[in-house]
């Protein structure tokens, strides 16, 4: 017994030979392995959380600046707003100048460049509303100017710093979209969520402005309905105290220019906040960086998707011009006034109904595909898919208290009959959209069938060699039936005509949605309010709570037909 327990003390010997010497108590090893690792971890979650804290703060004061300014009751004056985005620019465009200066020059500082992160067609979006952003601060300082003798020069610095600032962010973002930082990440994330807060605090204050003269009380004691228009918004925006005139004749002229550029304001803040979230997400992100296809835009592949939708967009301008005329000409005039509603409520119910045939078609395409689902973890396109849900809300929220209160109030007549049926389809059309829209960017990208070449070893051919020379070689490893020349004609000639259909369908269909989106963001963008020139909904939940309604909902509304339009090519593209 005692030499079978020695040798049982000499096999626990030498398995413990094997097994890493471990000095002094065996706690010990557990702390030091990790160490490093739980450091790392630590600091990338203090990190985190402190630029998130940052970013609150500043979104929380902004909304409250940006809304005590909206009101004349409030002690806030529009110089008080202007004086913190000044800051807020200055801070951010410096630490922009110091990450391109300083942080993406560093050595082995970007390790990876997520190529989703900054498509062309983003960047260039981003270039067009930065360029015409700019357009609207000139024009803002042009006017601003002819008011120095009587008013803040504040008012014309803010113009000034902010083109400054749009200069140097699309810069930033054209060059370092896609940066995967990996050397002073938690500089660089607080950096990022500055930048994120500060454009959605100038988006808010474009979207106030902008909906001002939606959300003022008209004074009129007989028709509490009645809006007063633009110009409202105009003199309340730009300077309508009668006690300061300009000191040029040219300032009314500016004023309406740089009105009708709001939208692209309030889309360059949008486009610019959601790629500095994405580069947010990306610090520190190590991914294996996958071959990056190339995908070609060929526009003659399509052909009547582009052509429905341009002739859809020609006729939405053209009714949208007629409506924005005629509402201005016959504020005064009921009758006209509801011929004129009439005729732009026709107009959308017919291009939300065409998308929704055409959405519900490049549904049934997805039924008889068989492309797999990306499986990979993308934060490009989780946002765009929480954008995409997220924004559709604003125009949800818009149509159903439309639908409550035309059923309530019963439908009466052909505005209020139109009205219900705009809104039923705008519930179904968005609910459509998003499903193909989130269906395509889930979707793994065709793959171009190429021409099979089958070349005849002349050789083998001519005479009846022995074939066992062939079975040896090492050009076949594995045994399988023998592909005939006219068999590969066969798969070729029964297969890629199936997969050009389905390819062009979906191609034609998002071609037209594209362009579907385009004009429905045209139109409420530069000043479309059919939710106010027609006064049932206004009578039913009173003026305040439906403008309430709108100027929160509509926003949101504006920017989903912007996004979607990107997603919309990105899934034309992946077709």
């Amino acid at each position: 017994m005692t030499i079978k327990d020695r040798e049982r003390e000499e096999a626990h010997l030498s398995n413990d030979i094997n097994v890493p010497v471990r000095s002094g108590s065996p706690c010990e090893p557990e702390l030091n392995i990790p160490s490093n690792g739980v450091l790392k971890e630590r600091g990338r979650h203090l990190g985190m959380m402190l630029s998130v804290i940052i970013c609150l703060n500043i979104l929380i004061l902004g909304c409250a600046l940006v809304s005590g300014s909206a009101y004349k009751d409030v002690n806030i004056s529009s110089s008080d707003l202007q004086i913190f985005l000044i800051v807020l620019l200055l801070l951010t465009s410096i630490w922009m100048v110091y990450y391109v200066t300083f942080t993406a020059r560093t050595e082995n500082a970007i390790a990876y460049k997520d190529c989703h992160a900054g498509p062309i067609w983003l960047r260039g979006g981003l270039v067009l509303f930065g360029l015409l952003t700019i357009i609207m601060d000139i024009f803002k300082i042009a006017s601003y100017v002819g008011y120095l003798h009587c008013d803040s020069a504040v008012k014309v610095a803010f113009p000034v710093v902010q083109l400054v600032f749009v200069l140097v962010q699309t810069y930033f973002l054209w060059i370092h979209a896609m940066d995967c930082v990996e050397l002073q990440r938690n500089i660089t994330r607080c950096g990022l969520m500055l930048t994120l807060s500060t454009n959605l605090v100038v988006w808010m204050t474009a979207v106030t402005e902008e909906s001002l003269h939606q959300t003022t009380v008209p004074e009129y004691p007989s028709n509490t309905t009645k809006l007063s228009g633009r110009s409202l918004y105009i003199n309340r925006a730009g300077y309508g105290d009668d006690t300061c005139k300009c000191s040029h004749t040219s300032c009314s002229l500016f004023k309406e220019a740089y009105y009708y550029l709001y939208p692209f304001n309030i889309e360059f803040s949008l486009f610019a906040s959601a790629m500095t979230y994405i580069m947010w997400k990306n610090v520190g992100r190590v991914t294996e960086e996958h071959g990056h296809r190339k995908i070609k835009f060929r526009p003659t592949e399509v052909f009547l998707g582009p052509l429905a939708g341009v002739l859809l967009v020609v006729a939405g301008l053209a009714t949208f011009i007629v409506y924005e005329m005629e509402i201005l000409k016959y504020n005064r005039d009921e009758d006209k006034k509801d011929q004129v509603v009439m005729i732009h409520f026709v107009m959308n119910i017919v291009i939300v109904t065409l998308m929704s045939v055409s959405t519900v078609i490049g549904c049934a395409i997805y039924q008889v595909d068989h492309r797999e689902h990306v499986s990979d973890k993308n934060p490009t396109r989780s946002l765009d898919v929480g954008l995409l849900v997220g924004a559709s809300l604003g125009q949800f929220i818009i149509s159903y208290f439309s639908i409550v209160a035309m059923a309530v109030t019963g439908a009466k007549g052909y505005l209020n009959g139109l009205n219900l049926a705009w809104a039923i389809l705008m519930v179904i059309q968005l609910g459509l959209q998003n499903y193909f829209i989130i269906e395509g960017l889930h979707r793994e990208p065709f793959h171009e069938v190429q021409p099979i070449s089958v070349l005849a070893n002349p050789y083998v051919l001519e005479s009846g060699k022995d074939m066992s020379i062939l079975e040896e070689s090492d050009m076949d490893t594995k045994p399988g039936p023998v592909v005939t020349a006219d068999c590969l004609h066969n798969h070729t000639v029964e297969h890629r005509p199936k997969l050009l259909w389905k390819r062009r369908v979906l191609k034609e269909v998002c071609a037209f949605l594209l362009l579907g989106n385009v004009i429905l963001w045209i139109m409420p963008a530069f000043g479309a309010r059919p939710q106010f020139d027609h006064a049932t909904e206004t009578e039913f939940y009173q003026f305040n709570m439906w403008a309430a309604v709108v100027n929160v909902g509509l926003p949101f509304g504006i920017f989903y037909r912007m996004h979607s339009v990107a997603s919309l090519f990105e899934v034309f593209l992946t077709s």
